[in-house]
C-alpha cells in the first residue's frame, strides 16, 4: 500500500523500518495505552522477519510519514467476510492532537472501502477517550464496553471498546 496526501504518506513497513518499530514498541509510553508499559522487548531482527510474512491478503504493517519523517504505525488485518480490524498508532507525541490521526485514518479507511472491504473494526482501551473521539467523529459506531477484559504487563486490570464502521456512516476527513 502506497497512499500520499499532501505532506502525508502511508507505505508498508519494510525490513529498514524494523528498528524504528522496535524503538516505538520497545517504549513504554508508546505502548502503555495497548497493554504494555514496559514494552514490547521485541528485536529489530523479530520484527523483520514478521515484517517478511506481511501481505495485503492478510495482514500489513504500514509506516505514517509526515513531512518525510516517520512519526506512527498503523495496521490492517483481513477477518474474513469482507471485514478488516484496523490499528493506529501516532508514536511521536509532538505529532499528537494536530488532526493528523483524523486524516491518516481516513485516508486508510478510504482505501480498504475502496478495496472491497464492507466493514471496518478495531477496538481501543476504555481509557483512551482521545482515540474513542477521534473514532467516532469518523462514523465508527460504539458495539461494546467490555469492563475487565484483559490484564495489563503490571497486573492492573483493562477494560476495551469495539467499534465498527460501514461505507455508509464513515465521514472523510481527507476530503
Amino acid at each position: 500500500m502506497y497512499i500520499h496526501h499532501e505532506d502525508i504518506i502511508i507505505r508498508n513497513a519494510v525490513e529498514s523500518d524494523s528498528q524504528q518499530l522496535a524503538d516505538w514498541w520497545n517504549d513504554g509510553r508508546v505502548m502503555a495505552h495497548a497493554g504494555f508499559p514496559l514494552g514490547l522487548g521485541i528485536t529489530p531482527q523479530e520484527i523483520a522477519v514478521s515484517l517478511s510474512t506481511d501481505s495485503d491478503d492478510t495482514r500489513r504493517r504500514l509506516i505514517i510519514e509526515h513531512q518525510k519523517k516517520p512519526i506512527g504505525e498503523m495496521n490492517f488485518r483481513n477477518r474474513g467476510n469482507r471485514t478488516v480490524e484496523i490499528g493506529i498508532k501516532i508514536c511521536d507525541p509532538s505529532y499528537q492532537e494536530k488532526g493528523l490521526g483524523r486524516t491518516v485514518l481516513s485516508l486508510l479507511i478510504d482505501e480498504l472501502f475502496g478495496r472491497g472491504y464492507a466493514r471496518i473494526t478495531l477496538d481501543t482501551n476504555l481509557n483512551n477517550t482521545r482515540a474513542q473521539h477521534v473514532y467516532e467523529l469518523l462514523g465508527f459506531r460504539k458495539l461494546r464496553v467490555n469492563h475487565d477484559s484483559w490484564t495489563d504487563q503490571l497486573g492492573r486490570l483493562q477494560s476495551s471498546v469495539d467499534y465498527e464502521l460501514t461505507a455508509d456512516d464513515f465521514h472523510n476527513y481527507a476530503e
